[in-house]
């Protein structure tokens, strides 16, 4: 394996766990304001960005690797209303993306067919996570300053469940 798509691979799964830190204080942030569905919405979050750490650790190993786990950062913000969490995560993930698509430069620099189409399925899922994180930003300027509206919204997203990412699924 390249050693630049090698360590940038290694460093993504350190932005993994960390997004799933920064997911779990976003979770936090609103459980404590009452809204358990939103609360709910963050931990599977944390729960998928753990699994994409897991993900990367496993083509790693499949392909002969060893991997230098660093220390994963304390996230760092702190909320006074509704809208920062979901503002703070449409941000993170268009920073995840560029991480990605860097990966995905170094790949082809290296001429890494295989890592090409092992990042084509984090390329979709970045695709998916902007548009959720966006949607929920539009759907909380519309609707966050009308209780009963927040309320369905709270439901709305306390009643997201859980599922493996199916790179995991099929490992």
């Amino acid at each position: 394996m390249d050693q630049k798509v090698y360590e940038l691979i290694n460093q993504q799964i350190n932005a993994e766990l960390y997004s799933a830190y920064l997911y779990m204080s976003f979770a936090d942030h609103y459980e404590e304001e009452g809204l358990s569905g939103y609360a709910n919405y963050y931990m599977i979050q944390a729960a998928e960005e753990r699994d994409h750490a897991l993900i990367f650790r496993n083509y790693l190993h499949d392909n002969g690797q060893k991997l230098k786990l660093g220390a994963i950062a304390q996230p760092d913000k702190a909320f006074t209303d509704f809208m920062g969490p979901l503002e703070a995560a449409l941000e993170h993930e268009k920073y995840v993306t560029a991480l990605i698509n860097d990966i995905y430069a170094a790949a082809v620099e290296a001429k890494d067919y295989r890592c090409m189409k092992f990042l084509d399925w984090f390329i979709d899922e970045q695709m998916e996570e902007e548009a959720n994180a966006d949607e929920m930003i539009t759907k909380m300027r519309l609707f966050g300053s009308d209780a009963k509206a927040l309320y369905d919204l709270d439901r709305e997203y306390a009643s997201r469940v859980y599922s493996v990412p199916s790179p995991l699924a099929n490992a």
